[in-house]
């Protein structure tokens, strides 16, 4: 008799646990879905979003912003595409070999998401494109 009494509590308590923890899914789910929509804020070292019209350069960390703002100022004074060396060199890095290849890797994640252009030479210029983004669902 005792053992039922305590099966029967277990029963009620998991049955009052599965329904709590689907209360706190859906309520966590419409908190992302409503910060999906408003403009995240940078963390160092976070993804890069894809570009698209509208999103605005703060919701990049402060190191894609400065390579961004590099390369739009050689822009207006008609300076094409620029190398990695170099665009570390203008962000007062340095050209030792790190330096330019975290420059380079951090550029090609821009471009790679739309955030500015990467030539056919391996020069990046200022630019942006629409880039294909997979679908969240998807299981690829």
């Amino acid at each position: 008799m005792a053992a039922e009494i305590e099966l029967d509590r277990r029963v009620i308590a998991r049955e009052e646990l599965v329904e709590a923890l689907a209360v706190s899914a859906a309520e966590t789910t419409s908190v992302t879905e409503a910060e999906q929509e408003t403009v995240p804020s940078p963390v160092p070292g976070s993804v890069v979003p894809p570009w698209r019209n509208g999103l605005p350069v703060a919701v990049l960390a402060p190191d894609y912003q400065r390579i961004l703002r590099v390369l739009e100022e050689r822009r207006p004074a008609g300076e094409g595409p620029v190398k990695a060396k170099e665009l570390a060199a203008e962000l007062g890095l340095g050209t030792t070999p790190a330096k330019v290849e975290g420059v380079r890797s951090k550029a090609r994640r821009l471009a790679e998401r739309g955030w500015l252009l990467l030539e056919a030479s391996g020069m990046f210029s200022a630019g942006r494109r629409l880039v294909a983004v997979p679908d969240v669902g998807s299981s690829a």
